[in-house]
């Protein structure tokens, strides 16, 4: 088990703490509703079989751990976000599924060395501060000959326009680096390369479909999703207008649907990485 310090300053415990509200601000499991399309598709390609042990690092309400259980995969779940293990947990017991979901740390997992044959993280871990920590747990636990796979939202996508066009409005903390640093296949090479026996790095679209316009989307994201719920609180009214405004005008450039509803893509680098021996 990882007895690892966290051996933080105060600056980065504060940052760690406002990063767990943002997270658990909005309702992460409503918002992932128009995502789970996306999510089945990666969950389908990892091809886990049953009886594997996976753990799901910043899991969310559930989006892929409960639809690998009922394929009968041996699921444990860990997410920073306590609002969202509770949701999770709800999930599992209405179905009488048998999953473990803890609050964690992906900086710190709870698990003993080698503990899982697949661990994986669809869009979360990549939001964690310290990512060379965050490299070195997801492989630790990890048993040899054993995968790591990622998604991770690009530079250049959907999401990452998205996430700089936030930027310009409200700066991100100097303390941490880019989490779409994690879409960068020359800096997941040098956060894994010394730690893994192979690496397979493959760009690929996730799909957006809404059944509202692109001002309505930007209204849900507002509502629903944490960093966007905090980022348009941080704003005075005036900044609140502008940063509608210029989000509104991303999804209307790459809105491809002409019917009232919007449908895009968005890249994301999927990761998938076996353990050394």
């Amino acid at each position: 088990m990882n007895d690892m310090p966290l051996d933080m300053s105060p600056e980065m415990a504060a940052l760690k703490t406002r990063l767990k509200a943002t997270w658990m601000a909005g309702d992460y499991g409503r918002f992932a509703k128009y995502l789970e399309p996306g999510a089945l598709e990666f969950l389908k390609r990892l091809a886990v079989a049953p009886g594997t042990r996976m753990l799901d690092v910043a899991c969310g309400a559930g989006q892929i751990a409960l639809p690998a259980a009922r394929a009968g995969v041996r699921v444990t779940g860990i997410d920073i976000a306590a609002n969202l293990i509770e949701q999770a947990r709800a999930g599992a017991r209405a179905e009488a599924l048998d999953i473990r979901f803890d609050e964690g740390d992906a900086e710190a997992l709870a698990f003993d060395d080698a503990s899982f044959d697949l661990v994986v993280s669809l869009i979360g871990a990549m939001f964690a501060p310290r990512p060379e920590r965050v490299a070195a747990e997801l492989v630790r636990v990890c048993r040899p000959g054993g995968r790591i796979v990622m998604a991770n939202w690009t530079p250049e996508g959907f999401i990452g326009q998205m996430f700089k066009t936030i930027g310009k409005h409200v700066p991100p903390s100097p303390l941490m680096p880019s989490p779409l640093l994690w879409g960068s296949e020359a800096a997941v090479r040098e956060r894994l390369r010394e730690r893994v026996a192979d690496l397979t790095l493959t760009k690929r679209q996730y799909p957006f479909a809404y059944p509202f316009l692109p001002a309505d989307v930007v209204t849900f994201f507002r509502t629903w999703y944490g960093p966007t719920h905090k980022a348009f609180a941080a704003l005075d009214e005036a900044g609140q207008a502008a940063l509608q405004r210029d989000l509104q005008q991303l999804f209307e450039q790459n809105n491809r649907a002409t019917d009232g509803s919007t449908r895009l893509d968005s890249e994301y680098l999927e990761v998938v990485a076996t353990r050394a021996g």
